[in-house]
């Protein structure tokens, strides 16, 4: 299976499989003799790790990293990055393997099953293998070797939506992002969302979720067109998260109800004599290319595919059959999807960034 790696100049491979005995990622074009120890990573796989709140999978994973290559501790005692590739690795030690071995030769509806299949000829139904959510523990781990490269930039992402239920934007506080286990910035709403999941989740059912993704901080220049836009590749980046059916940049779809007046960004020159957008509905791009303003992207997450109602479907030979999907799942995916909406930006960022050095100076 090819096409597990994504970036240009700053380039993140991950492998393994969900019930394999380990995961991993190689970073390759990380910059020399930037401070990196385990420590720096583990913060944001803390923030990743199943089994942390009811609301998520009860899978018990401690998920800590070991770094195996790319850095050494220089005269001064500080373990610094060698410039050659980083290569990280998280041991699996709570699979469940017998749990799926009752649909090793069933399609469960919504899953990848009956594709990988019908492409490969094989498919990995412990977990689903590489098409599991376990494999993004490795883009947050890559993800914090690329803050190391984003000096200056913050990158936060906040769950806005769950269900049909949204945040309001008047109570937007990032402060509550940390306190409560839903990544909300809106203490009512996270509130409301913990009765809610909590009927979910006794029904045996699953909803899907919004995240939204700024990056403040980040540099006018990255991207560069025509197919090489910033725009473009956080896109794909966010799409290729697992589960992820949506993404938006800005105004997003929303700029499709909006007039030409409403929706384009008015500039002055701010006291500094820098250029100043009075707006940013463009969400920090321009013609495929950061303005300064905060990157926002936002993506939708669909309801987790293993549920306990019997869904319709087929077995690899054909047979009509109903399914209902056993396990540990989480009744709403896209709240651990928040740290790695993070990781994605901060990793596109980061090969933007390299790239666009290489090419400016």
């Amino acid at each position: 299976m090819s096409h597990n790696s994504f970036g240009h100049m700053f380039r993140v491979t991950t492998w393994g499989e969900s019930h394999g005995p380990a995961i991993g990622c190689v970073v390759d074009g990380c910059p020399p003799l930037l401070p990196l120890t385990e420590t720096d990573i583990q913060v944001f796989m803390e923030k990743r790790k199943p089994g942390q709140s009811r609301f998520t999978t009860q899978r018990r994973e401690p998920d800590e990293v070991k770094i195996l290559s790319g850095v050494m501790v220089d005269e001064d005692g500080v373990q610094k990055t060698t410039g050659t590739p980083i290569s990280l690795m998280v041991e699996n030690t709570d699979q469940r393997s017998k749990d799926y071995s009752e649909i090793k030769d069933r399609f469960r509806p919504g899953h990848a099953d009956f594709t990988y299949d019908a492409k490969y000829g094989i498919r990995d139904y412990r977990g689903g293998g590489r098409s599991s959510a376990r494999e993004t523990a490795m883009r947050v781990a890559a993800g914090a070797v690329a803050r190391k490269v984003l000096d200056g930039v913050t990158i936060r992402a906040a769950l806005v939506q769950v269900g049909p239920h949204e945040i309001d934007r008047s109570n937007w506080d990032w402060n509550q992002v940390d306190q409560n286990p839903f990544f909300a910035p809106d203490e009512k709403a996270a509130a409301y969302w913990a009765d809610y999941l909590d009927r979910v989740r006794k029904a045996g059912s699953s909803v899907g979720a919004v995240i939204e993704v700024v990056a403040e901080g980040v540099p006018v220049g990255l991207g560069a067109p025509i197919y090489g836009k910033l725009d473009t590749d956080l896109s794909a980046a966010m799409m290729s998260i697992n589960a992820v059916k949506g993404v938006e940049i800005g105004n997003g779809f929303e700029a499709a109800r909006l007039s030409g007046e409403e929706n384009a960004d008015e500039i002055r020159i701010g006291e500094d004599g820098k250029p100043v957008f009075l707006t940013n509905n463009a969400g920090g791009v321009l013609g495929g290319i950061s303005n300064g303003d905060p990157l926002v992207v936002r993506f939708a997450v669909k309801p987790t595919s293993s549920i306990l109602t019997e869904r319709k479907s087929i077995t690899r030979t054909g047979e009509e059959i109903d399914v209902m999907t056993k396990g540990r799942h989480d009744p709403c995916v896209g709240i651990r999807a928040v740290p790695v909406g993070e990781a994605m930006m901060a990793c596109v960022l980061a090969d933007h960034f390299i790239r666009h050095r290489a090419q400016i100076g």
